[in-house]
């Protein structure tokens, strides 16, 4: 909370700071602490600090809880969207595939393979991400270090209410553990 004197961090109206929000976002996103300090251009041990707080605020216990945590931001699109009633097991329909992610050894050769090989429109690159367009669905690929590799993709499904359908999923999988 800020002081009376304008100093310090200003108040927002979030259960976590701006900055703690995007730490977690590229948390969840599977970026690593290293990487996302060189992002945001902080420290390693800054990372580690707002992960600490994050964690203690959302009463989860370490990275792999925050990965799975379901909330957002209240200034989201998500936030905006009217409460509907909750969705029972019938309801839940998974829409078309909206991104597909992918890990690569560089950026580079990533982006020549699929926009100069394989002629997808290439949207953007930033970093050590690049964005092409695959008929309608992104394709995300992240550029990983060797220590960071690890084989397989992440599908992303377009879903009427994402809470819905991941509550509805989570109990799916609860009941067949």
């Amino acid at each position: 909370m800020a002081s009376p004197t304008g100093r310090g961090r200003p108040s927002h109206p979030d259960v976590l700071t701006p900055a703690e929000w995007e730490v977690l976002d590229w948390l969840r996103h599977g970026v690593t602490r290293r990487v996302i300090a060189q992002r945001r251009r902080t420290s390693i041990d800054a990372v580690k600090y707002h992960i600490t707080n994050i964690t203690a605020k959302l009463g989860v216990s370490g990275s792999a809880a925050l990965r799975q945590w379901p909330g957002y931001p209240r200034t989201s699109l998500l936030a905006a969207q009217k409460e509907r009633p909750p969705m029972t097991a019938d309801d839940l329909r998974l829409g078309p595939i909206g991104q597909v992610s992918l890990h690569a050894r560089e950026v580079a050769s990533a982006e020549n393979f699929y926009r100069d090989i394989l002629g997808l429109p290439h949207v953007f690159t930033f970093g050590d991400l690049a964005f092409f367009d695959m008929g309608g669905v992104r394709l995300y690929v992240q550029a990983v270090s060797d220590a960071e590799w690890r084989p397989g993709s992440i599908l992303y499904f377009l879903v009427d209410d994402i809470r819905s359908a991941y509550e509805q999923l989570r109990a799916r999988v609860e009941r067949r553990t």
